[in-house]
């Protein structure tokens, strides 16, 4: 893809076509603050670059009809979301319409050479599979803080070897199209947003919660990603001060006490010490545990487990508890691998929040686990990069 919108008229219809699927020409015009001379003189320019293509005849809304129009159907996006144990790869239309996914199981400390060769590979499957003959743009989450401008991270604590990789440029010389890249958990909410539970609110806190914790904030509408590209990083907030050492070299962070990692070290010290007898037996059967053990042991009604997952949940509440008083958000949704501990865990955030915040802030607040699962970074890659390509130049 070459053509860019030539001014904000122009990125505010690819974006509605891309929200919201092909419409009317009349439509769109009720859509946009534009005489019917000038839309038409805007859509005109869109079709003749190729970026929009007419797709059969409107309804009528009495008088003649108008056609409708889309997204040109062979634009293809590539997601690709790279978490701290695995890496997501899927091709999209302009629509976002997920069209191929791959997951493979990657250390992201195996660092960022090793790790672009994997998505490089499987980018190559799904073209192969003739979902794509090659990529209009390329959206890239990370597990750490990325320096948004250039695309390129920050002294990220669970990402050795990747401190100021050029992640974008390299990217987009191997890949052959634009790229931007981002933060993972932004990238979670910019999915939720689009295509999942978060599709209505404008203002909403998205916390993953996997191997470490993350938070992506959308303030009307938009990311808020802070002066220097930090903003979120909820897992590094202190709960205990005399707590964990964490991988940030404090002690007593969020993530230290509840995340992936940390709930698989406390996991296993309650199957050696006895004190969980499903885990124990999981333990000895199949090696490390991780948090799908959990949650078995905790369904199958161990005691144990359940704690385990209380306890983390009241973690993960206290600090979202400050973030709703601060923030005042319309929705908080819950993402990441450690959402399947379920029900349990969401009563237990939900339990903290509601106590610890005043009632004006919470009376009508949704706290809801996300919808896409593996899929939601993805599409916010897609959104990531589609937001950009759908931007005057």
């Amino acid at each position: 893809m070459t053509a860019r919108p030539a001014n904000a008229h122009q990125a505010r219809l690819l974006r509605l076509l891309r929200d919201g699927g092909p419409n009317s020409r009349a439509q769109l015009g009720d859509l946009v603050d534009l005489s019917r001379s000038k839309l038409a003189v805007e859509v005109d320019r869109l079709l003749e670059t190729g970026l929009v293509v007419a797709d059969g005849l409107a309804a009528s809304r009495g008088g003649r009809r108008s056609h409708n129009i889309r997204l040109a159907p062979e634009l293809r996006f590539l997601g690709v979301d790279i978490g701290a144990t695995s890496i997501d790869v899927a091709v999209t239309n302009a629509e976002l319409e997920v069209l191929g996914h791959l997951n493979h199981p990657m250390d992201v400390r195996e660092g960022p050479v090793a790790i672009f060769e994997q998505v490089l590979s499987m980018a190559a499957k799904l073209k192969a599979t003739g979902l794509a003959e090659g990529f209009d743009g390329a959206g890239i989450g990370v597990p750490g803080p990325v320096r948004f401008p250039e695309g390129v991270p920050v002294a990220p604590p669970i990402m050795p070897g990747w401190d100021g990789f050029p992640v974008r440029e390299a990217l987009s010389q191997d890949l052959g199209c634009p790229v931007m890249v981002d933060n993972d958990v932004n990238l979670m909410a910019m999915g939720e947003q689009h295509a999942g539970v978060a599709r209505s609110v404008a203002d909403f806190l998205c916390i993953k919660i996997g191997t470490g914790i993350g938070c992506g904030i959308v303030v009307g509408g938009e990311v808020y990603r802070g002066t220097t590209g930090s903003a979120g990083d909820i897992g590094h907030i202190q709960v205990d001060p005399y707590g964990r050492a964490c991988a940030c070299g404090n002690k007593g962070c969020l993530e230290a006490h509840f995340s992936g990692a940390a709930l698989a070290r406390d996991a296993e010290e309650a199957a050696r010490s006895g004190r969980s007898p499903e885990l124990a037996e999981r333990f000895a059967a199949g090696g490390p545990l991780t948090a799908v053990d959990v949650a078995a042991a905790a369904a199958a009604g161990d005691t144990a487990a359940i704690e385990l997952i209380r306890e983390g949940g009241n973690r993960v509440g206290q600090v979202i508890a400050g973030l709703v008083s601060f923030f005042n958000p319309g929705l908080v949704v819950i993402g990441g691998g450690v959402t399947g501990l379920g029900h349990t865990l969401l009563a237990a955030v939900r339990t903290q929040v509601y106590r610890q915040s005043l009632p004006l802030a919470t009376g009508n607040l949704p706290i809801v686990l996300g919808e896409l699962g593996a899929v939601a970074g993805v599409i916010g890659a897609a959104r990531l990069i589609s937001d950009h390509l759908f931007s005057p130049a």
